[in-house]
Formats: structure tokens, sequence, C-alpha cells
């Protein structure tokens, strides 16, 4: 990243790249910046949760105007391709330039918020930009449970406006987000002795789906490889017998699951209209989704017999509460055209053990701008996999940003935009959670506006952020502490 402009951003970013910083795992990046902060001199505390925050004085002339936060989080989402070898507890992130786009080698990028951590560093140490008082405030587990925001303690930060760094779409201000809740579910199996008789045994695998995020890319009709799947087992319950000795897919909650898998088993007799029926489903996916998943891949090999199976009836009442589980696109929002105001992600499913046994988990995530209907969602979420699951448990979720329409911060941050590109960026509010919501229950004087550089695949392999994107996104950000 040596010769990408901006090359103080592209420097710092190239560093983070190379700290494991998975969610729940940010020991090693919060140090980092530590001592970031320590090998520039600048002021530095960091609390019990690892969130870390960055305190830098005003430049001459700017003494008496209002201080900022910049806003970001330190994890990112690990994926990766089923062929690639990554540990993401030790690995650096392997990056390459294509074109525009910087991207990584078969694992997500962490351009998100990466990229956003490396802006406001630059910003903090940039001997030559103008700026108020700036606060860098870096938080934790923000895709995963947004741990630092809710740790996040009252009093700690003295800034009255914010500028958060993890939004993904060039040009654009964003002043509300949906809350969201997640669901987990358990199906405690045994594993029972397949009965006498000539059997055939195939593994069946979806992949090559494009995934992405269950906020920003739920209504782009992506498939769900959790969802294909089921739905031919549920389709093949209806002309044979059926076994299932195995049944996964998908990885994080956040994410649109982009691989499944099952190892099945039917009468041999049953074989070849095995192959004849999954051709035919194979022909349906495609039409459904051919235009959008051009990489989709749907398999089906023989495979040895296993000996033991989860016991039919709950296998069969796993697979039929799966398929009856919403997922994707609930409703659109009536104030704000264009945004989607209701979500669901089935995200995975797992095949675990317990002090109780064998089961199998299911995690989902409920995304709304309405408290209401994010609450209704997920009671259909839970009516539907508790027909199979002895146990279906909520997380704490989380609050929503109320846009502000009439926020000084989003004015100032619009007209700099304008001033530099002479067009008007949009203002909108986002599907996606962001932090914001936490931090204005904490702090409710906050005025706050997310910006951010153009990413697209966000939360997949295919991730990418586009490089001339970052250098307008950096000259905005430029802009807008320099006429705050």
């Amino acid at each position: 990243m040596n010769n990408i402009e901006p090359k103080q951003v592209f420097a710092i970013f190239e560093q983070i790249t190379k700290v494991p910083r998975p969610s729940k795992h940010e020991e090693k990046i919060s140090q980092w910046l530590v001592d970031f902060a320590a090998e520039h001199g600048i002021e530095c505390v960091r609390d019990e949760a690892l969130n870390v925050i960055m305190r830098a004085p005003a430049t001459p002339g700017y003494e008496n105007k209002e201080g900022v936060i910049l806003q970001g989080h330190m994890d990112m989402v690990c994926e990766k391709n089923g062929d690639v070898q990554h540990d993401f507890m030790c690995d650096p992130i392997e990056t390459y330039v294509d074109g525009d786009f910087l991207k990584a080698r078969g694992t997500t990028l962490g351009g998100d918020d990466g990229i956003g951590v490396a802006m406001s560093l630059a910003a903090i140490t940039d001997k030559n930009l103008a700026h108020p008082a700036i606060e860098c405030l870096f938080t934790v587990d923000e895709e995963t449970g947004l741990t630092g925001a809710f740790k996040l303690k009252d009093g700690c930060l003295n800034g009255k406006r914010l500028i958060n760094l993890d939004s993904e779409d060039d040009g654009q201000i964003f002043i509300g987000c949906a809350g969201g809740i997640d669901t987990l579910a358990k199906m405690h199996y045994t594993q029972v002795t397949l009965p006498d008789g000539q059997w055939f045994a195939a593994h069946i695998c979806v992949n090559g789906l494009q995934g992405g995020h269950s906020g920003d890319d739920i209504n782009k009709g992506r498939a769900n490889a959790n969802k294909v799947i089921v739905e031919f087992l549920q389709q093949l319950y209806k002309e044979t017998e059926l076994y299932i000795a195995s049944l996964e897919g998908g990885n994080l909650r956040n994410a649109i699951a982009r691989e499944a898998e099952a190892l099945i088993v039917v009468p041999f007799a049953y074989k070849e209209q095995l192959r004849v029926l999954f051709n035919r489903y194979c022909a349906q996916v495609e039409e459904r989704f051919g235009e959008v998943e051009k990489d989709m891949r749907l398999e089906l090999e023989s495979e040895t017999v296993p000996t033991e199976v989860i016991e039919p009836d709950k296998a069969r009442k796993l697979i039929d509460a799966l398929c009856e589980c919403p997922h994707g696109m609930i409703a659109m929002s009536a104030d704000m055209p264009g945004l989607v105001e209701t979500s669901t992600n089935l995200a995975s499913m797992k095949m675990k053990k317990d002090e109780q046994g064998l089961y199998v988990e299911i995690n989902t995530s409920q995304r709304s701008s309405v408290e209401a209907e994010k609450h209704r969602i997920k009671d259909a979420v839970e009516a539907a996999l508790a027909k199979a699951c002895d146990e279906v448990t909520h997380g704490d979720g989380y609050p929503g940003w109320k846009p502000n329409v009439h926020s000084p911060l989003k004015e100032i941050t619009r007209a700099a935009y304008k001033r530099l590109f002479g067009e008007e960026p949009q203002v909108l509010a986002i599907h996606a959670g962001l932090e914001c919501g936490l931090f204005l229950e904490k702090y409710p004087y906050l005025d706050m506006v997310s910006i951010g550089p153009q990413m697209y695949g966000v939360h997949s392999p295919q991730e990418r952020l586009s490089i001339s994107s970052t250098q307008r996104c950096w000259a905005w950000l430029c802009e807008v502490l320099k006429n705050l």
C-alpha cells in the first residue's frame, strides 16, 4: 500500500491489517492502539472493556471551537472461503490491489472498520490538518454484540459532536440506523443407528454465494445457503424415507450464509431418483437466483453410509422449522423511501455438544428501525424455531438511532461535501446497526453523523475497498474538521 494515496491513511491501515482482531479477541489490536498513541505522544486511556480513547488538542485558531469525537470499532468480521487456510487469531490479512480496489486473498479485508480507524489515527497525527480538539474513540466487539459501546462508561467523553466512520457508501451521510436483537435456538438430539436395509448416502453442498452484510445487503435478493439446503431437504422428505447425519451452514449472525452442507441417507433404491430430484431443484434455484448469484454451486456426491444419524422425528421437525423460519427483508420504511425497515437473517446452523449432549445450534439476527416491529419479527422467529428446538433465547438487543434532520453537524458535513465535489450528498438512515444509538443513550446531547468510503461485499471474502472513494472520504473528513 506504500504508493496509494492518501499515504498517511493507507500506511496506518496496512499496519492494522497485520494485527489479529477478531470480534471478542481485541487484546492485540487494543494494545497496538495504546502503543501507537505512545509512539506519537498522544494522550490515551483504555477502559476495562479494552475500548481506547485518544485525545489531541485543537490546532492554533481552533482553541475556542467545540471539540469533536472521531469514532470507529477495532474488531473485524472473520470470514474466509472454505478452501483457504487462514487463522484469524494469528495470521495477517493478505491484501492486494486490483485496479481501484483493495482486496484480501480469500478472506474478509477488515476495511469494516479498519479504514475508519486508520482515518481517525491519520487525522489525530496529521501536523498540517486544522481542527478543533479531537477525541478518537475505538470500541471493541461491534460486530458480534456492541460490547464496547454497551460498556462505555458515562463521563469519559468530552465532545458533543461525533463523526462515526463506520459507513460503507460514498457520498452518503447517515443520520439514523436500525436497532437489532439476536436469537439463539438449540435442538438437543440423540444419535440413532440406521435400521437394517440397503442405504445410499450423499453429501450435499451449497457454496459460491455472495453472502454479505445482513443489514446492508438483506434486500438485494441474494440467496441464503441455509435456506437453499433445508428447502431441498423438505422437498426430499415428501418423496422418500430420509435420514440426516449432519447439517451445517453459515458462520456469523450478521453475515448472510454463503455456504451450507448436509450428509443425508436415503434407500439405495432411490439413488437415481435422488439425483433427478436434486437436478430439478438446482434448476429451480437457478431460475430464482441465477441473475444475482452468478457463482452459485449446488453439488451432490455419494458418501460412505454413516452408522448413526439424528433421531428421525427431531430431524424432520428441525427441517420444517428452518423452512418456516422467516429470512430476508420483511418491510420497507414508510418514512424514508428506499430504507429497509425490518428484516431477519437465518445466519447459521451448527452441530455442537454441551453437558446435556448433542445439539444443533441456530443463530438468527433481527433488525428494525421500529422497536415494536423488531420484537414482532423476533417473536415470529421464536415461534417457528420453538416447533423443533428445546431452547430459544434472545440477546439484550440494541437501540436504533432516531434521525435528527435538524442536526448542525449534518449540515456542516453536507456543505463540506458540496464544496469539495460540487454535488449534494445523500442524507439517509441505514438498516445496518451502528453504535450511535448506544452512544445516544449515554450521551443524549450528542450531535452525530456517520460517513465512510465505498466498500462492497462487506462481511464476506468478496469485501473490497475503493481506493478513489477513500481518497474522497479523507478529503471530506479533513474539510469537515477544518470547518467545524
